[in-house]
């Protein structure tokens, strides 16, 4: 298969699912089982179309991807349908044009990364979160004096909806960026 098809196809599938996902975390802040699981079904599919070591190299990049939410879902800072977001965003965007597996994993991940920057900076903007919770995190690095004990009473509890990035929708500009890099460097 031609490797500018095969992008093709991966951006055709994946922008309907993305837009879906990205809806579902919005609205109720969550990555339903049956888009993530199922988009990682499809897109594993157009991997092995492509043939049993493109599917492995794009398995690896799934893989480490995922590792990238780890520690964030351990701290309670992702949730597992995050994870599972990032094991199907790096099945999706695979081992790229190049073939070498970390040289994307490392795109996508930087890709994600500044797309949950600048989607948090928006939120901020907007108010759409409490920025108490970054206030005294800023202060505690910063401030000396500050009283943590008395800052940590202030905050509102973690689980709120003011609280809550929908961090699915970071993962979905990145990897949508990433196909487009892809497509880009083949023309």
């Amino acid at each position: 298969m031609n490797t500018t098809n095969l992008i093709l196809i991966k951006l055709a599938l994946a922008t309907p699912w993305l837009i879906w996902l990205s809806v579902c975390d919005c609205r109720r802040h969550e990555l339903p089982n049956r888009l993530t699981f199922g988009g990682a079904a499809v897109m594993a599919a157009v991997a092995l179309a492509a043939g049993l070591d493109y599917l492995l190299m794009s398995l690896t990049v799934a893989f480490l991807s995922s590792l990238f939410m780890l520690l964030p879902f351990y701290l309670r800072a992702a949730g597992a349908g995050d994870v599972k977001m990032m094991f199907a965003a790096g099945l999706t965007a695979g081992p790229g044009v190049a073939s070498d597996s970390l040289i994307n994993t490392l795109n996508l991940l930087l890709l994600i990364s500044f797309a949950g920057i600048i989607l948090a900076v928006v939120m901020l903007a907007m108010k759409w979160v409490n920025t108490a919770r970054l206030k005294h995190y800023l202060r505690c690095i910063f401030d000396w004096r500050y009283d943590r004990a008395e800052g940590r009473k202030s905050m509102p509890p973690k689980d709120t909806e003011a609280c809550r990035v929908p961090f699915g929708v970071a993962i979905a500009a990145g990897l949508w960026c990433n196909l487009l890099i892809q497509l880009a460097y083949m023309v």
